[in-house]
């Protein structure tokens, strides 16, 4: 068993727990301020130990404070608080038990969701497809909060780290909050470039192939500080 699979077995202290509670809630309002999410659409979870903090239900994020905090296990079950988590928790539980991932962050961003009533995939009109993983699918439609909306959205994320929700909005996740939060920032950017580009008249945008990605994909594991 490695490092990262036996720590999941520890239950968190209650400081640790404080603590990501803290920064789910400050992510959750810069997606608010950022434009990613509108009154209570979207949500936001993070992985400590075996509980998963999460996002409450129909609850606006400038509300929440420490006593709010509420967690469940990978089953579903509340361990911690009292409201009711967010109703996309099969979504959330669903990368938690697929992934090695920490983050995930779910959005209604406005050209993500635009863009996910037009195609099965975004074209890679960006090298930032590559941070993601490769060009982005698109999930089938299924109604929020479903087992079937989570079942559609694994197999969009298939060796990936994002992906759009049909006629719905974004998925991504990640080792930790910010992580998982710029990877929704830059597929949101990602399909406004695409829209862009693709609204001129008589004009069709340059597409990379896939070996350039892949170009972009190796360049990127060296990427940023070390140390």
């Amino acid at each position: 068993m490695t490092e990262e699979r036996a720590e999941k077995h520890h239950d968190p202290r209650p400081d640790t727990l404080s603590r990501a509670w803290g920064d789910l809630v400050r992510t959750a309002r810069r997606s608010a301020a950022d434009g990613l999410v509108v009154g209570t659409s979207g949500n936001v979870s993070v992985r400590v130990g075996d509980t998963v903090l999460v996002t409450p239900s129909g609850v606006p994020y400038d509300r929440l404070g420490p006593e709010d905090a509420i967690g469940v296990d990978l089953g579903g079950h509340r361990v911690l608080g009292t409201l009711t988590p967010t109703s996309e928790l099969p979504l959330h539980l669903a990368v938690y038990r697929s992934t090695d991932a920490r983050a995930v962050v779910h959005t209604h961003a406005v050209h993500a969701t635009a863009v996910s009533t037009l195609v099965d995939e975004i074209p890679p009109v960006h090298y930032a497809a590559a941070m993601l993983g490769g060009p982005v699918r698109t999930a089938g439609y299924a109604r929020y909060g479903t087992p079937e909306l989570a079942a559609k959205m694994l197999d969009a994320l298939r060796d990936r780290t994002g992906c759009l929700l049909r006629n719905h909005g974004t998925v991504t996740y990640g080792s930790s909050l910010d992580e998982a939060y710029d990877r929704t920032a830059q597929l949101e950017w990602l399909c406004r470039v695409w829209l862009a580009a693709g609204s001129v008249p008589g004009r069709a945008p340059s597409l990379l192939s896939p070996e350039q990605l892949d170009e972009v994909a190796e360049a990127l594991r060296g990427y940023g500080q070390r140390g």
